[in-house]
């Protein structure tokens, strides 16, 4: 007799149906897992047969053999302990196949039977209902599910209390979809006195999504600014919140199941790996870019990663999708964020203040700038100088307007981008295609169409773009940041001061 039992593998945020088949027959005791299963899945033998031994159950002493089809799919993660275990109750006639037909089935098995937590449920839970079967998940992860849609989920905290559900002795009630638990994080932009300029530019990146750069001498406030840059944003549409849940789901970081309500805010050291970054290692998890998903990457110390690292980010930051290959398969995972990165001017950090800098400037600006290369640079749409506080800036009283005030104008702009890009999508390369819907994310022929500026404004842009030499992408960041300005200002049309105030974002890097 052969059980089968459906479950899920994955590939990104991407769902790959598996099918468990459990077969007992005569022959030598043993019991083995075939399929390309990775050491997690193998040691699943291991914890099953712990699992059921807790239940007072032994397996017959006869030859198991589990096999994961499609067999040329690698199988990784503990998910499948509980599909086997499962597979194992029905073929024994524990569980009635019948009922272990209309479900898929995922999770993790301690040795005293309980079920634990796994990563990917929500994505797992999704699938199910294109497949039009229920899902069978540990107590743990029933809330995330919830947030799939209309099916039946039978979240069960223990092996036992799924058995007795299966037979009719208990009832495992269906889970309630859970919210993450926010109320702010009080951080306000009325905390940053003086730095108008970098304000402006603040507001100008929330507004239309743009790429941010701050540069300037330590303790001038750059990350007190891009901490402070969520709380301009507008919320994550529920599309958006779904989307950025499920990749925190198949990287396990959605806490407790609660569905993500704030954008998210990823700030790694500058120490970190090229793999944890963009994505990658042994299992192609998402890196700190697709965790960023519809929020903000901030890269402080910006010329302090490694070249190979900030390089690699390069495509992502294009496309909005991050592409893992490995030999037998490519992972792609979203990558729309919005980059805000902070520099030191030079490696003392002192470079405009003669009594503190060093006596290798200006040369040792140009040194530790050229770390990080002319096409990063000119991906980033917003450059402004941050430069140090002054002590009477400190000793002024707190700013009238704040985070409230800026994310209204920030959210009217935003909406007038919903609005003229509404229907409107766009491809990268070979990439999936991608609903427009900031500034940030319109092409030439899009910005053609909606950006293009008044005879003056036309005027200066052509003469600047000869004299900073501008590529023709930074020459449509221009237009990109000039429409923006035009939105918060609520005007149809792009002028002159609109493209004169873009161009003053637009920086000349030393030595290049």
């Amino acid at each position: 007799m052969v059980a089968r039992v459906h479950t899920v593998a994955f590939q990104g945020i991407d769902v790959l149906d598996i099918d468990v088949q459990v077969q007992m027959a005569g022959g030598i005791v043993a019991f083995t897992v075939v399929g390309l299963p990775d050491k997690a899945v193998a040691e699943s033998r291991e914890r099953v047969r712990a699992a059921l031994h807790a239940l007072g159950l032994s397996l017959p002493a006869k030859r198991i053999i589990v096999n994961l089809a499609p067999a040329d799919v690698q199988k990784e993660g503990s998910h499948f302990d509980l599909p086997i275990a499962v597979g194992l109750l029905s073929v024994m006639g524990v569980i009635p196949s019948e009922e272990v037909d209309r479900f898929s089935v995922l999770g993790e098995l301690a040795l005293d039977g309980s079920l634990t937590a796994v990563s990917g449920v929500l994505p797992a839970a999704i699938n199910a209902v294109a497949a039009r079967r229920g899902l069978i998940c540990p107590a743990a992860c029933g809330s995330e599910a919830a947030w799939a849609g209309e099916l039946e989920i039978v979240a069960a905290p223990t092996l036992l209390a799924l058995i007795n559900h299966f037979k009719g002795t208990q009832v495992l009630g269906p889970p309630q979809a859970k919210l993450e638990d926010w109320s702010g994080d009080g951080l306000d932009l009325r905390d940053v006195k003086g730095q108008e300029t970098a304000k402006r530019a603040l507001e100008v990146a929330a507004a239309g999504a743009h790429h941010l750069l701050m540069v300037g001498p330590p303790g001038s406030g750059k990350s007190l600014l891009a901490t402070r840059l969520p709380g301009l944003l507008p919320p994550l549409a529920p599309a958006e919140a779904l989307e950025v849940s499920m990749i925190h789901s198949v990287g396990g970081y959605l806490q407790e199941g609660r569905l993500l309500r704030r954008r998210p805010f990823r700030e790694p050291h500058h120490s970190a790996s090229l793999a944890s970054l963009v994505g990658g290692g042994v299992k192609a998890r998402p890196g700190e870019i697709s965790l960023a998903h519809q929020g903000v990457l901030f890269l402080d110390e910006l010329p302090e990663f490694a070249r190979q690292t900030l390089e690699a980010l390069r495509q992502p930051l294009e496309s909005g999708r991050a592409v893992v290959a490995r030999a037998n398969h490519h992972v792609t995972y979203p990558a729309r964020v919005q980059l805000v990165a902070a520099m030191n001017p030079c490696r003392c950090g002192h470079l405009d203040d003669p009594a503190l800098a060093c006596g290798r400037a200006p040369k040792c600006a140009a040194d530790y700038q050229s770390r990080i290369s002319g096409p990063l640079f000119d991906r980033i749409d917003c450059h402004v100088e941050v430069p140090a506080v002054r002590p009477t800036d400190l000793a002024l009283p707190a700013p009238r307007e704040g985070s409230a005030e800026i994310a209204g104008r920030v959210a009217a702009a935003r909406q007038r981008q919903v609005e003229r890009y509404a229907g409107l999508q766009r491809t990268t390369g070979d990439g999936p295609v991608e609903t427009v819907s900031t500034n940030a994310q319109a092409d030439g022929e899009l910005l053609d169409r909606v950006a293009t500026p008044d005879a003056p404004g036309a005027a200066l842009l052509a003469e600047a773009s000869d004299r900073l030499h501008l590529s023709a992408r930074g020459y449509h960041r221009v237009l990109r940041v000039a429409r923006t300005l035009a939105d918060l200002e609520g005007r149809d049309g792009v002028c002159r001061l609109h493209i004169a105030e873009a161009l003053s974002y637009r920086r000349i890097v030393p030595g290049r």
